[in-house]
């Protein structure tokens, strides 16, 4: 008999990932609703040609493309941005700005899986769009970094890496690369400093200047020297005298100080080797980069402001950022931050007889409708076997359904841990399991005995003898 696996890069949620799942994407919407952004979402197969119009032919190789049934060419997203600008130049006229969104999908990409990187993983993107000043920028940092301390990481686990696509255009034209498609290859260099030794980037480099008099050497060492500067003093005092470099510097200024403003100002580093691949971002761009452990870029992002006319809509600036769930929950596992979270029902009901089932399982619909969960045994059982499946199943309180309870109209609430039980009016039970959750089991004394039998709740035996 065939064994069946799921496929290479392919993730399984059994219900103890499904919960880590689902605890990160509540701290993401959290943190997105706390910045008053709105979510969305969008058909995972979409048109082949959203994708080749935005990145262009070569990222074929990385996706899940096919001919459907119809005839037409299509694929699973690699991300969601494309089908975000689609969606924002169809209603374009109608959308009040600035547009704030997030969605968190899944997002497929065929390459070769690593760790913290696989073929299918979830995204969370959050964008603005219809405003071109520094303000959006700040805000779309500032939800960056608020939606990796929701989870407990601070400034000595994480840092925004942030640069600037303009400003690297502008630094190419004064060494006399005016040709944009030529910048773009340059930054395709620039892209690789951190992971390309020497000879290969001289070889790179020389490729991207073709038609050009520029010696590559020479240019690398420039854009070496260029992304060394590490502050914002040191990138004045590089460009002083430059007017058009002079009036870039001011969106940094503003940029920093609304930063700052936003409480986010102590995660920012000036970081010239960020540029981000993607040949559409077209202002600053930013990475969020864990300085503990692997090292690894945990969110990416940037302003795309020609991204919708290109998809057919209206001339929008743009901005936005995306961020895995794959790299995140390894860093949250090595930092200890992921919870133990304990799926448990409420309240677990032991009914004692066939008989009881009826008027016990009206109950549990009650209550469950309410909001409580609750479990119980879909089979009669004796009572220590019942309550050992209670235990079993992390319910910290059993209500229990016997022939004597339901007679007098009332339920016992055993608390599993103390061995304890209360009877309880079935009559407004919701609202005192409520209570029960929040403060526990009442602690009800014992009447005192007198010792001669009189006393209703006697416990000596006397009464008894009577």
């Amino acid at each position: 008999m065939a064994t069946f696996k799921s496929l290479p890069g392919f993730r399984e949620f059994y219900p103890e990932d499904c919960a880590i799942r689902n605890f990160i994407f509540s701290r993401w919407r959290d943190a997105a609703g706390r910045f008053n952004f709105l979510e969305w979402d969008a058909p995972a197969l979409e048109p082949l040609e959203l994708f080749t119009e935005k990145s262009g032919e070569e990222i074929v190789s990385q996706l899940f493309n096919f001919e459907d049934k119809g005839g037409r060419k299509v694929s699973l997203r690699p991300e969601m941005t494309p089908s975000l600008a689609r969606l924002i130049a169809a209603r374009a006229g109608s959308l009040r700005r600035p547009i704030k969104w997030f969605a968190i999908g899944e997002n497929y990409r065929y390459e070769k899986q690593q760790r913290g990187r696989l073929r299918a993983f979830y995204q969370y993107n959050a964008d603005i769009f219809g405003e071109a000043g520094c303000s959006a920028d700040a805000e779309i940092i500032a939800l960056c970094v608020e939606s990796l301390c929701a989870f407990g990481l601070s400034s000595e686990d994480f840092c925004i890496r942030l640069s600037d696509r303009t400003l690297w255009f502008l630094f190419l034209e004064s060494l006399g690369i005016a040709d944009e498609a030529t910048a773009v290859k340059v930054l395709a260099v620039v892209d690789k400093l951190e992971r390309v030794a020497h000879d290969g980037l001289i070889e790179m480099m020389t490729a991207a200047l073709a038609g050009t008099s520029l010696d590559a050497a020479e240019t690398l060492a420039k854009v070496r020297e260029f992304v060394a500067l590490g502050d914002f003093a040191a990138l004045e005092k590089y460009f002083d005298g430059n007017e058009k470099l002079a009036a870039r510097l001011a969106d940094w200024r503003n940029l920093l100080a609304l930063l700052a403003a936003l409480g986010v100002g102590s995660f920012i580093r000036i970081d010239l080797t960020i540029v981000r691949g993607l040949a559409y971002y077209t202002g600053f761009v930013f990475e969020a980069f864990q300085l503990v452990g692997e090292g690894r870029a945990l969110a990416g992002g940037g302003r795309y402001d020609k991204l919708v006319k290109k998809l057919g809509g209206p001339d929008m600036p743009a901005v936005g950022f995306g961020m895995g769930d794959v790299t995140l929950r390894n860093l949250l596992e090595q930092q200890h931050l992921l919870p133990q979270i304990e799926d448990v029902p409420d309240f677990y009901a032991i009914i004692l007889g066939e008989e009881n089932r009826a008027e016990a399982l009206a109950d549990v619909a009650d209550l469950r409708r309410f909001g409580l969960r609750v479990e119980y045994a879909f089979k009669d059982g004796k009572f220590g076997k019942l309550i050992q499946a209670a235990e079993q199943a992390g319910a910290r309180y059993a209500l229990i359904y016997g022939t004597n309870e339901l007679a007098h109209g009332v339920v016992k609430v055993r608390d599993t841990q103390e061995r304890r039980e209360i009877a309880f009016p079935r009559e407004s039970l919701a609202d005192t399991l409520f209570g029960i959750l929040q403060t526990g089991l009442p602690v009800i004394e014992e009447p005192h005995c007198h010792g001669d039998g009189s006393c209703d709740h006697c416990t000596c035996g006397k009464k008894e003898a009577r």
